[in-house]
């Protein structure tokens, strides 16, 4: 037990070990005897009489009436402050998916390690973290959701950026900011200073704190459902967007370079790749006949045809796309079309 000296004089509590909890609890020690254990505080000690008194309510509270009191009342402070942790907990967990994965960017064949990278990046972030990179990067204001930029994207391979927003006015903006940096303080608070501004031995103190919490509670439970609908915000777009990259619309952009419009982008197309192979395995003296190609493409590649592009030929693909070079010889007689890639 401590060791308490009469004097009027400030004293330093002894370094003993005090109980870790009472009757059916285990969290809440004497704080004031915590407090001052832990920081080494000296205490004014009036006389032995009067700080055993002090302490008489702590030791002998397994025993005494208010101890009866005290322990559903303390109970329902645990309760209440784990509904509060609990809540922060999910909230933390949807705040960190929404930073992870409302944008990525990088070339296709990188996607699924980029994203990865970004889960367990955003995994190790805390929440005053978390929503500063939220605000300018996912929540912007009307008219300020940054330029796209692609110079950072690599040109010689199919690459993505996708960027999902929500756009307030900038006075919600300025509003939704702070508050959520009250809900960061509030976190904050319950986590690692709830005990020392609630004296949780007392009837008094107890209901104080319920009412704190419960307060808390719905504050939480608030900003848990706007960020639940912000969430939902987000994933209608990626929903759409799944739907577009299984769909032939996406497979033309991207594999043979024909957007939505019917304009072709013949560095991206198909059709040229499997003219570049063709030439590969056909050339001769770095030439290859144009109706030979077509038939080695269709043989490998039946889907590559000129029609996909707007072309009545495998001629007019060659001219229309300026990748290749195109000459007419004669052969056996007969006037026919040969070709060779471009030189970088």
């Amino acid at each position: 037990m401590p060791t308490w000296h009469s004097s009027e004089k400030p004293c330093v509590i002894a370094d003993v070990d005090y109980p870790q909890g009472i009757a059916g609890t285990d969290i809440f020690p004497p704080r004031s005897l915590v407090a001052r254990r832990m920081t080494g505080e000296t205490v004014a000690c009036e006389s032995d009489e009067d700080s055993h008194a002090r302490a008489r309510p702590t030791m002998d509270m397994t025993t005494s009436p208010a101890t009866n009191a005290l322990q559903p009342l303390q109970r329902d402070v645990q309760r209440l402050l784990g509904r509060c942790l609990l809540r922060l907990q999910q909230y933390e967990r949807l705040m960190k998916a929404i930073v992870a994965h409302h944008e990525i960017s990088g070339p296709a064949h990188s996607l699924e390690s980029i994203r990865a990278a970004r889960i367990e990046d955003a995994a190790t972030k805390t929440l005053g973290t978390l929503v500063g990179q939220l605000f300018g990067s996912y929540v912007v204001t009307d008219g300020n959701g940054g330029e796209e930029r692609d110079d950072d994207l690599p040109g010689d391979v199919v690459s993505f950026r996708t960027r999902v927003q929500l756009s307030l006015s900038a006075q919600d903006y300025a509003k939704t900011q702070s508050d959520l940096k009250d809900l960061v303080s509030l976190r904050n608070t319950l986590v690692h200073h709830f005990i020392d501004q609630h004296d949780l031995w007392t009837v008094d103190g107890c209901r104080a704190a319920q009412d704190e919490l419960g307060s808390a509670y719905t504050r939480i439970d608030q900003h848990f459902e706007q960020l639940r609908g912000w969430a939902e915000h987000m994933d209608q777009p990626r929903r759409l967007a799944a739907e577009f990259v299984q769909s032939d619309v996406f497979h033309d952009l991207v594999v043979n370079g024909i957007a939505p419009d019917g304009t072709v982008d013949w560095s991206a197309a198909g059709i040229v790749r499997a003219l570049r192979e063709a030439a590969a395995q056909l050339a001769v003296e770095g030439w290859t006949p144009i109706a030979a190609a077509g038939r080695w493409i269709a043989d490998r590649h039946p889907e590559q045809l000129p029609a996909k592009y707007g072309c009545s030929s495998w001629r007019q693909v060659v001219h229309e796309c300026r990748l290749f070079e195109l000459r007419y010889r004669e052969v056996e007689g007969q006037r026919a079309a040969w070709y060779r890639p471009r030189e970088a």
